[in-house]
């Protein structure tokens, strides 16, 4: 295990692996499937990490999940942020915003998310495509570009993830 910086091992219900300077994958599931309001809260939610906390490669958030590729950013110390905290925060203040509209009881986001580190870049190249087409795959859109609940930064054609390094 050497080879990631400042790795650690923790538990939730899944095991949560973190180390300096990697690439996650992150999904979770939803409840019930989201309206377009919803994923649109949920979207901005997340996006908000965005600015300060998480460098995102791509995101989707999908009726019936949300996935995501990033790195995690470093504060003031040179530390890193623990991703959970920024996701969970994102997640549970969408969650809120959702049950002030829909007047329900619980959020419709599930509290544990599952996250891996990507290993190397075929694995990143395929878990970056599978995220792209998967609006198409749903039967969603026949076109990723056209799906709102899309981001992908710095890339308004779409373009392969190793091309625009």
């Amino acid at each position: 295990m050497a080879k990631w910086q400042n790795f650690s091992i923790w538990r939730g219900r899944l095991p949560h692996w973190r180390a300096d300077h990697v690439r996650y994958y992150l999904t979770f599931r939803h409840k019930r499937d989201l309206n377009d309001s919803e994923m649109n809260i949920l979207l901005q939610r997340l996006m908000r990490a965005q600015r300060r906390k998480l460098d995102f490669h791509i995101l989707v958030v999908r009726p019936e999940a949300t996935e995501m590729i990033f790195t995690v950013e470093m504060d003031s110390d040179g530390v890193a942020y623990e991703l959970s905290d920024v996701i969970e925060k994102a997640k549970r203040k969408a969650g809120q915003m959702m049950i002030k509209k829909s007047g329900e009881r619980w959020p419709p986001l599930y509290g544990e998310s599952f996250d891996r580190i990507i290993r190397d870049e075929d694995e990143y190249e395929a878990t970056w495509q599978s995220i792209l087409s998967s609006p198409v795959d749903a039967e969603l859109v026949e076109d990723p570009s056209d799906w709102l609940y899309l981001f992908v930064p710095d890339a308004p054609d779409i373009p392969h993830p190793l091309q625009s390094s």
